[in-house]
This record gives C-alpha cells, sequence and structure tokens, in this order.
C-alpha cells in the first residue's frame, strides 16, 4: 500500500466527512511546484486556493516569518499589541482603493473578515439588512452562509439563515443576464422586497470565487457604488480570493475605477499563513464598539510578519504587471484550444489577470452544464501532475490559480499539461 493509500484510510477513519479533501497527501512544495508523500511532482495551480499568490515558501516571507519566532509567536493583540500589527494595518490603509482616512483591522479568516465588516456596516448604520448576489461565496459561517449565493454544499442541512439578507442576480453575459436586468431587479428589489432605509451593506464579490471566476463589469460596480451613495448603504468589496495583485491590481476593484467603503482580504494576504483583514472609511470601521471586534488569534504576529514581507515582494517583484502577462498567456492558450474542430466543449474562457477559468458545456447552442467533463479534465490532469480546481454554481468551470512567481517554463509545462488533459478527457467522452 501506498503512503498515499494509507492516509486515505487514515482520513477516512479519522477526519470529519463533511470535510472535502482531494487526493493529493502534500510532503513538500516549493514555489510553484508540489511533492505528495509518494514523491510525485505536480505543479500547483491552486495554491491553496489562491493563498500562496508569492509562491510555496517563499525566501523573504520564511526568513521574515523565522525572524519574529526569534522575537515571539503570540501575545494576543488585545493584550500586549505589537509594531508588526500597526505597521500592516498602516500599509492596508495607502494600498486600498479610495481617497479617504481609512483604519484596519486583522482577523484570521475570510469568513471573520466578512462577518466583522457585516458588524461594522451595522454598527454605522443602524441598520440590519444586507444585500448579496448570486453565485458569491463569503464563507462558512452563519452570516457567511447566509450571504452565499449558492445552496450545495454550503447551506444543505444546516437550517435557517439569519434574516434581513437578499440576493440580487450578479450579471453574467454567459448565462443570459445583462448588466441591465441585474440593476433592474435590484432596483424592484429595493421597491418592493427590502426598504433600502433598512439595508446596512451590500456586499460584492468584483470577481466571483467559488461562483465560477465570474468577473463583475466595471459599469456594474460603478453603477452599485451610486446606488449605495443614494440611500446610505455601505459597499463592500470581498476580494478575499480576488485581491492581493491576483487580478493584475493589488485589489481588483481598481479596474473599475471607484471605491468600497469596506474591503475585506484574506488568502494571498500572508503567503500561507492565516491572516485577513477589514480595511475601509475610518468612521465606518470605528463604529463599532471598544472590544466588539477582534479575537484571540487575530493578527497573529508570525502572519503579520509574513504578510508585510508578502507587500514587499509583490512590490519588489513587480507581481501585479506579472499577473497579467501570466494571464494574457493562459487566456490565448486556452482561447487557441476553444477555437479548434472537436472542442466545442470549451463554452466560454474568462479571467481578469491571473484569475482564470474555463466553462465546459454539453453544447454551445443550450449552455448546459457538463459537470462530468469538468472533473474528468480536473482529474486527467491530476493524474498527469497538475493540480487544478472545480469551480462555479453548475459545477462545470475549471479555475486556474497559478502563483504569480511561477517560472515562465513551468508555465508552460502546465498549459501543456492542460491541453493534453482536455484533449484525452473530450476524446474519452467521445469514444
Amino acid at each position: 500500500m501506498s503512503n498515499t493509500e494509507q492516509l486515505k484510510a487514515r482520513r477516512a477513519d479519522a477526519v470529519a466527512n463533511g470535510v472535502a479533501t482531494r487526493g493529493i497527501y502534500a510532503a513538500r512544495a516549493q514555489n510553484a511546484e508540489l511533492w505528495d508523500v509518494d514523491g510525485k511532482r505536480f505543479i500547483d495551480f491552486a495554491v491553496g486556493i489562491a493563498v500562496n499568490n508569492t509562491g510555496h515558501r517563499h525566501p523573504k516571507i520564511m526568513a521574515a516569518v523565522a525572524q519574529q519566532a526569534e522575537a515571539f509567536t503570540h501575545t494576543c493583540f488585545h493584550v500586549a499589541p505589537y509594531e508588526g500589527y500597526v505597521s500592516l494595518a498602516e500599509r492596508l490603509n495607502a494600498a486600498t482603493p479610495g481617497d479617504f482616512a481609512k483604519k484596519t483591522m486583522l482577523v484570521t479568516t475570510g469568513a471573520e473578515a466578512v462577518e466583522n465588516a457585516v458588524k461594522m456596516a451595522r454598527a454605522f448604520t443602524g441598520r440590519s439588512g444586507v444585500i448579496a448576489f448570486t453565485g458569491a461565496f463569503h464563507g462558512r459561517t452563519l452570516m457567511g452562509m447566509a450571504l452565499c449565493g449558492k445552496v450545495t454544499p454550503y447551506k444543505k442541512a444546516f437550517g435557517a439563515m439569519p434574516p434581513e439578507v437578499v440576493h440580487v442576480p450578479f450579471p453574467n453575459a454567459f448565462h443570459g443576464v445583462s448588466v441591465e436586468q441585474s440593476l433592474s431587479v435590484l432596483d424592484n428589489m429595493l421597491k418592493s422586497s427590502i426598504d433600502p432605509e433598512r439595508v446596512a451593506a451590500m456586499i460584492i464579490e468584483p470577481v466571483q470565487g467559488e461562483g465560477g471566476f465570474n468577473i463583475a463589469p466595471p459599469e456594474f460596480l460603478r453603477a452599485l457604488r451610486k446606488i449605495c451613495d443614494e440611500h446610505g448603504i455601505v459597499l463592500i468589496a470581498d476580494e478575499v480570493q480576488a485581491g492581493i495583485a491576483r487580478t493584475g491590481k493589488m485589489f481588483a476593484f481598481e479596474h473599475a475605477g471607484v471605491a468600497a467603503d469596506l474591503v475585506t482580504m484574506a488568502k494571498g494576504l500572508a503567503g500561507g499563513f492565516p491572516l485577513s483583514a477589514v480595511t475601509g472609511r475610518k468612521e465606518v470601521v470605528d463604529a463599532a464598539p471598544v472590544g466588539g471586534i477582534g479575537g484571540t488569534y487575530a493578527g497573529n504576529p508570525l502572519a503579520v510578519a509574513a504578510s508585510n514581507a508578502v507587500l514587499d515582494v509583490i512590490d519588489e517583484e513587480n507581481l501585479c504587471a506579472r499577473a497579467t502577462e501570466i494571464g494574457d498567456k493562459i487566456i490565448a492558450r486556452l482561447a487557441d484550444i476553444a477555437s479548434r474542430q472537436g472542442m466545442e466543449a470549451i463554452g466560454d474562457v474568462r479571467g481578469l489577470g491571473a484569475m482564470v477559468a474555463f466553462e465546459l458545456v454539453t453544447d454551445r447552442d443550450s449552455n448546459a452544464p457538463d459537470t462530468a467533463l469538468t472533473q474528468a479534465i480536473v482529474a486527467e490532469a491530476e493524474a498527469r501532475g497538475l493540480i487544478i480546481l472545480p469551480c462555479g454554481t453548475r459545477a462545470n468551470a475549471v479555475r486556474l490559480l497559478p502563483p504569480l512567481t511561477v517560472p515562465m517554463d513551468q508555465l508552460d509545462e502546465a498549459l501543456d499539461i492542460l491541453e493534453a488533459s482536455i484533449e484525452a478527457a473530450i476524446n474519452a467522452k467521445g469514444a
């Protein structure tokens, strides 16, 4: 029995069944490469779901964490604060979009950041309603689940959701939802379903993550900004997956030329260490009462040291520009594959920077989802040494999240594997 098979058996006996896992058991990783417990090498185009934007074990990040570990690993910021937290807050205040005074709080997970952003918005407005969008993913906590625009697996079997959370269709041209249609539903909702004077916040991912890498059109985000201003609603940008240089900008909202009132971020923020943040308008962030936000592990010193190093690496290695370069190369390759005879199962190719996906359909006339083909491509790529992930409300999109530090020869190698995997899975389906 292989080491992987042994671990699979142990996992089945010891780990909660609801914790979904893949069949790759990691032994070590470096930059864009990962080796499993049996020594098999993979090129990692998942990077912990957009966490290691700076690659696995970037030397500068590892050195910063080691240096911090020599000083202290935990004091709790509420008990004995430290300079690294303050410095990171200052840098995030400067980095997020918006020419206004800002403040930051640090927590641990993306879901925590979202929960605290909603709390701030409610405290600031004195309202309780929240507007989210179909296809959204905002975490697995109770409020996070309520905000999610996908039932299975995130809401299924977990009972009643918090009240006063409503969903508006996310614009998606491929699925026949225009910006105008989405805004019309929102307008009708504010007139018929929820009083805008009861709405504390509107939360949106500028590029949906779990929802399928659907990109919010810039004009849509600008329209939401105008609506929120008109009704005194706090606009929250969920940049947990799209932020930290992933889309070719430090934050994806920058592509629209407008600023949200609050920005939630996590994943790529600390290069593999658990850290998240809420950054936004000073008056909104400060609306929460003293002691009302935070947590025992919030802003852990090791993760904070890693995050400060991540920001240095992004600047020094010009990773925003590199994200655009990588994404352009991936999209060009996928578009070429999709244009060939017999590749009609690729219904759509989309991306912003190095956040790229392609959607699999049974035919391009109906755009009906082909979930089985999606899973087959993911499995075929894994067998050939490439880690990729499915996504989408219909589970029929493949997302590609290479580290922004991937060497170009490994990017080419990965795209060769991906192309061969797509061809193999489509040919097997037709056999």
